[in-house]
């Protein structure tokens, strides 16, 4: 009796009008993923909790010998933060009191949220160029004249943490990573350029006869033009900076090469003290010489009353008129909040070999930062010289802080009255002295160049705009040109043709194939043959991930060099030139009689001496990531070579390194030979179109007469199991790539994806190569 067909389910029914294909969507299951990232969810839940207090791994663990190098290194720092603080709040144009308390919170609350032991948190020299033209814009306008500088200080450090916070907490910390180096070191070589330059006014004496804050090169125009005002101040602040530059060479020779761990210590510490030892010397100085004066009559600038105690504890206030004044300049100091700090902490952690959480450190500066206007504070982030000092002390945790936070609050409630005499022009020695080392030294500027010219030239646009325009300005540009360089490179990638050397060792005697480009920067050696593939087969290896940026300039590539090396089935100068396309009119009438007079070959006999094209290889080993644009643009590659060729064109895949990358080509109709039914991923050329094509052909053929594939090839539409003996090479190689000691490694129903590009070169190419 006979059996009936059962009749599809529904979903069946849907399935097999989608074109559900069980062998592609069981390659990469989304439904498996997707599970896996659910079970995943109470464990990332809890994990990410553990790593908001990273301090629970350690404290326990607590000893008497990380305290003693706690204890040292956070005096240290201590005794260098207190004259910084003071003197980067007057690049801000704040009270000196204000960088005191930026300092103590800074300390005192981000050990607890950081996974770096090295890092110093606090005012530092490009966020306070920042903060002074936050303070400018918004007093410059007719509505923020009402605010206060302090005002305007803390609520931008609210602002900033609060979104700082937002990016570390919802784990968007590798946003950092799409600004080079070159474009950081830029904007902060041009941003150093200009604090020094704002400062050698005060340092002689005359910052009141011009604007420091206007443009860099007009306050250096002006530096120069009232230099014959200089006045007594000059006598502190050059021999202040003089010192301040003697004793670090003195020390830093001994340090280096001090006969005695001793020797070298002390030049260490010599070395770190000497900022508060100057400041110390001029402070006296300048009392001596003033002590007997009116404050009326005095002759050089002093710093004056500094307030004992947090004079400005208090809870900050949302205005929202001032807010949508800081708006305009909130995307750039957010970016130096957290650029600057997460440079710093990287660059420690790998010199002290521990990793860093560039999200929990977002996370921790930003919590300081919001903290940091409850105190009277302005915006904090990592400091480079303090974190280099503290490294060098031999801090072990960051519970040195602390240490570093008790130093401030002595300062703040028992120096204030010393801090009365301190001349202005010696803390702009001190300024000056701390900002050099962030301008770029010659050999790292000459490392970019030889690393990246594009990426030297970054550098320096950077430095120059930030010079003669504003920070804002040079931050933007440096910004956009990373992501213009990156962009470019993505869809301006590199792909090679490449060919074989064979390299004999001979201590075991081995013999293996290595690929090399087939250009002229694959092998330079002369004696070094490279083989390249047999006539009709092309290995190309794709450099950047294969996405829509840059599958067009791929697949070009590719198309141009197969039309180059090898022949099109059919011969042109057998049609008519009413049958030509106009794409490929063929040469001039005079040139071509000019030709056959000369005795030079045609177009036609030389196109017959090419082979067919017969196989494309591509090295996938470099591609992370395909997209559905750059699927169809392969689809459309292998229609065009296959209507060049006049037959199938076989499409082999080596070293893919995602089952979503061979899911995708699966679904491109790729990896088991030619389909039965053209496929389409992102067509742009609507469905019903063939039939129209097929009208043209008959007249204006594009392929040889009987030469065009047939799109229901039965015989090409199977998925085949590979013959090893059809396929060439060796049985070996064949059995190495398809079997293992329980079972296959490649499965035969995907017979043109290959585990590496050796075997897929061997599958394309039979025994001929």
């Amino acid at each position: 009796m006979t059996e009936l067909p059962q009749s599809k389910t529904f979903k069946e029914k849907t399935l097999a009008w989608l074109g559900h294909d069980p062998i592609i969507t069981e390659t990469a299951s989304t439904k498996d993923a997707l599970a896996s990232a659910s079970s995943d969810l109470p464990s990332a839940a809890a994990h990410y909790v553990d790593r908001l207090f990273p301090f629970t791994k350690w404290i326990l663990n607590y000893n008497l010998g990380w305290l003693t190098g706690d204890l040292i290194a956070g005096l240290t720092v201590g005794m260098v933060v207190v004259p910084q603080s003071m003197s980067y709040a007057k690049i801000a144009t704040l009270p000196p009191q204000i960088g005191l308390y930026s300092s103590f919170v800074g300390v005192m609350i981000y050990w607890i949220f950081s996974t770096s032991k090295d890092v110093t948190i606090g005012p530092v020299a490009v966020m306070s160029l920042e903060v002074s033209k936050v303070i400018k814009h918004v007093q410059s306008s007719p509505t923020g004249k009402q605010y206060s500088s302090q005002e305007i200080a803390s609520t931008l450090a609210l602002i900033c943490g609060i979104i700082v916070l937002g990016i570390g907490g919802l784990r968007l910390g590798w946003i950092v990573e799409f600004i080079s180096a070159p474009a950081v070191s830029g904007f902060m070589t041009g941003s150093a350029i200009s604090i020094i330059a704002g400062q050698l006014a005060g340092l002689m004496g005359y910052s009141n006869k011009f604007d420091t804050r206007a443009s860099t090169y007009k306050v250096i125009i002006n530096s120069f033009k009232y230099l014959g005002s200089t006045k007594r101040d000059a006598a502190y602040g050059l021999s202040g900076l003089i010192f301040l530059y003697t004793v670090r060479a003195v020390c830093n020779h001994f340090e280096r090469h001090g006969r005695t761990y001793t020797i070298r210590r002390a030049a260490f510490f010599i070395g770190t003290l000497r900022t508060a030892f100057t400041i110390i010397v001029l402070t006296l100085f300048a009392w001596v010489h003033l002590r007997h004066m009116k404050p009326a009559h005095y002759d050089i600038s002093i710093l004056k009353t500094v307030p004992s105690g947090f004079q400005n504890m208090q809870v900050p206030r949302f205005r929202t008129g001032l807010i949508s004044e800081l708006g305009p300049l909130l995307p750039v100091s957010t970016i130096i909040l957290l650029l600057e700090h997460i440079a710093i902490s990287k660059s420690f952690g790998r010199v002290n070999n521990y990793k860093i959480d560039p999200n929990q450190e977002l996370i921790a500066i930003g919590i300081t930062n919001v903290f940091t206007p409850f105190f009277g504070g302005y915006p904090a982030t990592g400091s480079f010289s303090r974190t280099a000092i503290k490294s060098k002390a031999g801090v072990r945790t960051p519970l040195a802080g602390v240490i570093t936070g008790i130093v401030v609050v002595i300062a703040i409630y028992g120096l204030t009255g010393a801090f009365y005499w301190i001349p202005n022009a010696g803390l702009s020695a001190v300024i000056i002295h701390a900002v050099g080392d962030l301008i770029a030294s010659p050999p790292q500027v000459y490392s970019f160049w030889l690393v990246s010219p594009l990426e030297a030239i970054i550098f320096f646009g950077s430095v120059i705009i930030t010079v003669f325009t504003t920070i804002e300005i040079g931050i933007y540009a440096s910004v956009g040109a990373s992501a213009a360089l990156l962009l470019y490179r993505i869809a301006k990638p590199r792909g090679t043709f490449l060919g074989r050397v064979r390299i004999h060792s001979e201590d075991n005697n081995v013999t293996r194939e290595v690929f090399v480009p087939l250009n002229k920067d694959g092998v330079h050696n002369p004696y070094v043959k490279v083989e390249t593939p047999p006539p009709g087969v092309i290995v190309y290896r794709v450099e950047e991930s294969f996405l829509y940026p840059n599958a067009s300039r791929y697949v070009d590539h590719i198309a141009d060099y197969a039309k180059e090396t090898t022949r099109s089935a059919i011969d042109y100068d057998s049609l008519s030139l009413s049958q030509r396309p106009w794409n490929d009119p063929g040469p001039l009438r005079f040139s071509k009689k000019l030709a056959l007079a000369e005795g030079q070959l045609s177009a036609s006999d030389s196109n017959a001496a090419k082979p067919l094209l017969r196989a494309i290889v591509i090295d996938c080993s470099g591609i992370s990531n395909i997209d559905s644009t750059s699927v169809q643009n392969l689809v459309d590659l292998r229609r065009v070579l296959e209507r060049y060729a006049g037959q199938e064109v076989e499409f082999h895949f080596a070293s893919i390194l995602s089952p979503w990358i061979k899911r995708a080509l699966l679904a491109g109709g790729f990896g088991r030979g030619r389909g039965s039914q053209p496929l389409e991923i992102a067509a742009v050329v609507p469905a019903g179109t063939e039939a129209v094509i097929e009208r043209y052909e008959k007249h204006f053929p594009s392929s040889p007469p009987n030469g065009r594939i047939p799109l229901d090839d039965s015989s090409s539409a199977k998925s085949k199991v590979p013959d090893i003996e059809e396929a060439g090479g060796s049985d070996d190689q064949r059995l190495s790539e398809h079997l293992s000691a329980t079972g296959p490694l490649v499965s035969a129903l995907t017979n043109r994806f290959h585990l590496d590009l050796a075997a897929a070169v061997a599958a394309a190419a039979g025994r001929e190569w």
